[in-house]
């Protein structure tokens, strides 16, 4: 009650215990210019085809019918786009927010399934993003001749105590082993139905322990096959010290120890993220475990030209980007590289240097002249995307797994995509 309320007042006042039935559907509360009503029409509009093909249940099946896949994919759409990142807060969402409400349309979901969808829909979502941008880029709404590439670092859920050398990794693995064979053993002997199934999980977790052993082995394997390449490749008088013996994750044996935007080094994944200046759409989209963008240039043309069948004209890249070889190769398939030149030493960094091809000599020239230098601030636009990604909480991964990472960007690609169709006014 408020304050300087007289007795003896007859007023009506609030009661928000009372149940009641309220005789409005969920399209009557939803706001006509509502953002959940964009997002399902852009997803009504998307080729679902892959997605439908899971679904089991028909028309002479029994049991529960699956849930349309547009719901989902427009649930975690919508999801990504209010920064909502977390499976269990979406499925909480879902039976009290509006927007969700409407979205599903009286149907029921879970945590579980949100999460397993959202993990499982990578090769989905990356077949949709040529799908969606193969018609625009056609018509020419979007320009992908001149090409932004840079990295963005995620950090993993892995810890820097979960790296292990590979002689404790061969040793963790060994008593990994004895122990599923031990209780596979048991398991087989045991008559008890009660005490199987609790020694049935326990063997899958060991089980699963064992998987992730082997994969960190075969990771730490890579690390050091990928060392003694560099090393012979370099042109060093002493060998590189890189800090002892390699290391791999034994709770995320995708991730690698990167040097982080704040000068730390951390486990992470390397997110190499293709825009086109022309629109400022993502055209694409890699993961990589390799804690250096140097030499993955031909990678971002090579992935622009097999999703959408279009050689980019120039190609704009920062500092970390600089390979010589990459250089030639682009410059050889007649692709201008955009990218700052050098600045080491008393020298000038414009003029030719010993060893220099002459893709790198023409490379010289044109980012020493004004239009160079003009051609290479459009790569702001790339910018845009990283910032729109870490504005709405991709900034740490909730998942583990080159796989389930790429999913989780790709559904902050579409996301952003989604926002600049509408800012342009293309759908």
């Amino acid at each position: 009650m408020a304050k300087g309320r007289p007795p003896g007042l007859r007023v009506e006042t609030a009661v928000r215990t009372q149940i009641g039935f309220q005789q409005s559907s969920l399209d009557d509360l939803l706001a006509p210019d509502h953002r959940a009503r964009q997002v399902w029409d852009y997803v009504e509009e998307l080729d679902l085809s892959l997605l439908y093909g899971r679904v089991r249940t028909t028309v002479s099946s029994s049991g529960r019918p699956a849930i349309d896949p547009a719901i989902l994919v427009s649930l975690w759409l919508y999801a990504t786009l209010e920064g909502v990142g977390s499976a269990r807060l979406l499925a909480r969402l879902c039976k009290t927010d509006l927007a969700c409400l409407w979205l599903l349309g009286g149907v029921s979901v879970n945590y579980h399934t949100l999460s397993d969808f959202r993990g499982s829909a990578g090769p989905v979502l990356d077949e949709l993003l040529s799908q969606s941008l193969t018609g625009l880029i056609a018509s020419g709404s979007v320009d992908v001749r001149v090409l932004a590439v840079d990295g963005m670092k995620l950090q993993s859920l892995a810890s820097g105590r979960s790296f292990r050398s590979a002689g404790r990794l061969a040793e963790l693995h060994r008593a990994s082993v004895e122990t599923v064979r031990k209780l596979r053993a048991e398991v087989d002997e045991d008559p008890a139905a009660s005490e199987r199934r609790i020694k049935a999980r326990r063997l899958a977790a060991a089980e699963d322990r064992t998987r992730r052993l082997e994969k960190a082995r075969r990771a730490q394997a890579k690390i050091e096959k990928r060392r003694d390449e560099a090393a012979a490749g370099q042109r060093r008088k002493e060998p590189r010290k890189d800090g002892g013996e390699s290391r791999a994750s034994t709770s995320d044996p995708d991730a690698r120890i990167m040097k982080m935007g704040d000068g730390s080094f951390r486990a992470a994944y390397n997110v190499q993220v293709k825009t086109a200046v022309g629109g400022a759409h993502v055209v694409g989209v890699s993961v990589t475990d390799r804690g250096s963008d140097y030499g993955l240039l031909g990678e971002a043309v090579g992935e622009v030209e097999r999703r959408y069948g279009v050689t980019p004209d120039k190609l704009l890249a920062d500092g970390g980007y600089f390979s010589k070889a990459d250089i030639e190769t682009l410059h050889g398939r007649g692709i201008e590289l955009f990218c700052p030149l050098p600045r080491k030493g008393k020298t000038d960094p414009a003029l030719t240097k010993r060893g220099d091809g002459p893709g790198t000599v023409a490379w010289r020239q044109r980012m020493a002249g004004e239009r160079g230098q003009a051609i290479y601030r459009k790569r702001f636009a790339t910018e845009r995307p990283h910032a729109h990604m870490r504005n709405h909480g991709l900034r740490r991964l909730l998942v583990r797994g080159i796989d389930k990472v790429k999913a989780m960007v790709l559904w902050h690609v579409h996301a952003f995509n989604f926002l600049q169709t509408k800012r342009l006014g293309l759908a």
